[in-house]
């Protein structure tokens, strides 16, 4: 049984919502990164988005581009990204991983050998948020084989689409809580509760929101309503200004902590 249903079964039965943090890979280095998964599982997160830096990212705001720039500059590449995972595990890091990654990465890196390193490294499902689901049935087919989650996206505006998106899906449905890139919100697209509950309609499998949260208070509104809350941008500007105290000798175990704290109280 992959790992995310597992963790999914046990926080249903524990009448939890999982938090789900989203991490640029290499965002201050990729040692640092490893030590920073090691503290989101210590504060509480259930699974972690292991987000691959991209130059040309569609979906990502501001924070994250700033996290991908600075990440690239250490040569951080998708095997990389893949490989923390296994470095974390060795680290006792227990959670299910998720990689999130554009298309190109993947399709230069060759789909029978991603598919290979996804499950030699331990990573229970992959988000692809540039590849339409009416293109995906290549590497759905060879995620089946492997069992691996394709986590698909849905998003406000997907409507008469929103059926054929989640059929079949595996792992947990993202719904995307507003329209645009991602980034701290004070407030989310109109109707997103009648969104998530039409989501509903069409999946029995757990379904988790996105984009834009950034508090605990968001974190509590949408754990009454979705299995699953993904923090990604808010995370990503606290590692941003917390740079300062991890790359000083003396002040690396305070600015790890740092970002513990934060993570540990959005916990719904």
């Amino acid at each position: 049984m992959n790992l995310m249903d597992q963790t999914f079964a046990r926080l249903k039965q524990e009448n939890q919502t999982a938090l789900i943090p989203f991490l640029t890979i290499g965002d201050p280095d990729p040692d640092t990164s490893v030590e920073i998964i090691a503290g989101l599982e210590a504060a509480g997160a259930d699974m972690i988005e292991l987000g691959v830096p991209y130059s040309d990212p569609l979906a990502d705001g501001p924070v994250i581009q700033r996290a991908s720039e600075r990440a690239l500059k250490h040569q951080v590449t998708i095997k990389t990204c893949m490989e923390t995972a296994v470095r974390a595990r060795k680290a006792g890091v227990k959670l299910p991983f998720i990689l999130f990654t554009y298309y190109n990465p993947v399709l230069q890196f060759g789909l029978d050998r991603f598919f290979e390193e996804v499950k030699a490294n331990d990573i229970s499902g992959i988000i692809i948020p540039d590849l339409p689901i009416e293109e995906s049935a290549d590497v759905r087919a060879r995620a089946e084989r492997s069992d691996i989650h394709v986590v698909p996206l849905v998003a406000p505006t997907s409507h008469e689409r929103i059926k054929s998106i989640v059929e079949g899906a595996r792992g947990f449905i993202y719904c995307v809580s507003s329209l645009g890139v991602t980034g701290e919100r004070a407030s989310f697209h109109e109707g997103v509760e009648d969104f998530i509950a039409s989501v509903k309609k069409y999946t029995d499998i757990p379904v988790a929101i996105g984009f834009g949260i950034s508090n605990r208070e968001q974190a509590v509104r949408f754990s009454r309503i979705c299995d699953g809350v993904v923090v990604g941008s808010a995370i990503v500007r606290k590692v941003e200004e917390a740079i300062p105290l991890l790359q000083g000798g003396d002040t690396h175990e305070q600015g790890l902590l740092q970002i513990r704290e934060f993570v540990a109280q959005l916990k719904p």
